[in-house]
């Protein structure tokens, strides 16, 4: 009889241990996985939560039962997993999928996978984990292959490190003092393969100043989320303490990075995305520059002033990475913090965007706040507010209908966006839950992007 598997999402894998993911599920994914994907070459990491590596062991089980060969690189962070299958060779011979065993930001009792293929293709809904969730759920796999796969552990700690220093120039960085917050999550590690690696070369090293560092899947300081306002108060403090040059927080699987000014004041991923699009315009004149559609505005402005093109994509890795490979772009960015590189095989990484960042302050002389004050006062936004409401489809046609005789432009991208002479917004559906989630934008005016934001809510409220 066929089980519904309810861990599988619109992109990934995510469920509650045991009664959503457990050992039997993980192992039945496994020879899912090999079965639609057909792979010879698998590399296979996970992260610190106390369920991983049973869960990566019973998904490793599956794959050599199917006959993959599997390639354990141990704990990691995702963009790990990604590094390692588009540039790991075995005997000169690439990798043709990955599997990270992660729940990223979910609470500690969740446990979950994100899947690629060869070049680190991602592995979502509509291309291919529809696929393995069937198979999985009809549980009706073969006998384990005649010749069983083998498993190998492999370290990638210098090439990986190594590839990451390759977007900056290490000899241009100045002595900063910089907070990292691993949030007792994967990212401590490659935090050290860094500094290590700069203390090399530099005269003068980065001066790391780091926070619940060592990875604990207990979690004692909070679910490493840097998106909830209350797990950014050590990276506050401890900015503050030791006079840093800036922070930086990362989730569990550290696919995200979140910064924080050298007053402590935390900066939307919006204002990150266009400092980087500027600096990789300068680097590659006429390039492509991906965005999503809920904050959009500063993007634009910037990616046009510098003689790029800017290209709105849906909201989501899967169609970020799908519309970068398509335009060949140079970096996509989300206001979500999520930053996606073409020389990383057009992948999220948590670690490339504060490298540049502190090129650009060592670069420009300036401080954060000074590299992002301007552009906050240009296009001054709400953040993403997010309302629980029971038919979110009925509300967002309230709001469309309320604005509908004074938009300049309706674009149904991703949700709904209307703009108008001076503001804008996007009001969305999650994918997940029965939310919408809002964000507002204006030219200039902060006092109008927060009147029309109370609007706006105001509108929703009629619809809980």
């Amino acid at each position: 009889m066929t089980k519904f598997l309810s861990c599988f999402k619109a992109y990934d894998i995510r469920g509650r241990i045991p009664d959503e993911l457990n050992t039997d599920i993980a192992y039945r994914i496994g020879r899912a996985y090999a079965e639609s994907i057909q792979p010879k070459r698998v590399i296979v990491g996970r992260d610190i939560r106390l369920s991983s590596n049973e869960i990566a062991d019973a998904v490793i089980q599956g794959l050599r039962d199917a006959g993959v060969n599997v390639f354990d690189i141990g704990l990691c962070g995702t963009e790990e997993v990604y590094y390692a299958t588009f540039a790991y060779r075995e005997a000169g011979r690439p990798m043709d999928g990955g599997i990270m065993v992660t729940a990223s930001h979910n609470p500690k009792d969740y446990n979950g996978m994100k899947l690629v293929r060869e070049q680190s293709k991602p592995v979502s809904g509509d291309t291919g984990l529809n696929d393995i969730k069937q198979l999985a759920e009809a549980n009706n796999f073969t006998a384990p292959a005649a010749n069983r796969g083998t498993v190998k552990a492999v370290s990638i700690a210098e090439d990986y490190t190594r590839h990451l220093l390759g977007y900056i120039d290490p000899l241009a960085l100045k002595p900063l003092k910089v907070v990292v917050n691993a949030g007792n999550g994967a990212a401590g590690h490659a935090i050290d393969w860094l500094e290590a690696a700069l203390q090399k070369v530099m005269a003068q090293p980065l001066e790391f100043i780091k926070i619940h560092h060592e990875p604990n899947g207990d979690f004692p300081h909070g679910i490493p989320n840097p998106l909830l306002t209350e797990n950014r108060e050590s990276t506050i403090a401890a900015i503050k303490e030791h006079g840093a040059d800036l922070g930086i927080a990362w989730d569990g699987d550290f696919d995200r990075c979140f910064l924080f000014d050298e007053t402590g004041r935390f900066i939307e991923g919006y204002y990150i995305v266009g400092l980087l699009a500027e600096a990789f315009l300068k680097q590659n004149p006429g390039a492509k520059i991906v965005h999503d559609p809920r904050l959009t505005w500063n993007t634009i402005d910037i990616v046009e002033s510098n003689s790029g093109i800017a290209v709105q994509s849906k909201t989501g890795h899967a169609f970020i990475k799908e519309r970068m490979r398509l335009e060949d772009a140079v970096y996509g960015g989300e206001m979500s913090a999520h930053h996606y590189f073409r020389d990383f095989s057009y992948c999220d990484s948590g670690m490339i965007p504060w490298l540049l960042v502190i090129e650009l302050i060592s670069k420009s002389g300036k401080k954060l706040s000074q590299l992002v004050d301007e552009r906050m006062l240009l296009f001054p936004a709400s953040g993403e507010i997010n309302r629980t409401i029971a038919q979110p489809e009925a509300a967002i046609e309230l709001v469309k209908g309320h604005y509908q005789n004074k938009a300049l432009l309706v674009d149904y991208t991703d949700g709904l966006s209307m703009e108008f002479d001076n503001w804008r917004f996007n009001l969305r559906c999650s994918n997940t839950e029965p939310l919408v989630r809002l964000n507002v934008e204006s030219r200039g005016d902060e006092a109008l992007m927060q009147a029309k934001t109370a609007e706006i809510l105001a509108l929703l409220a009629l619809s809980v």
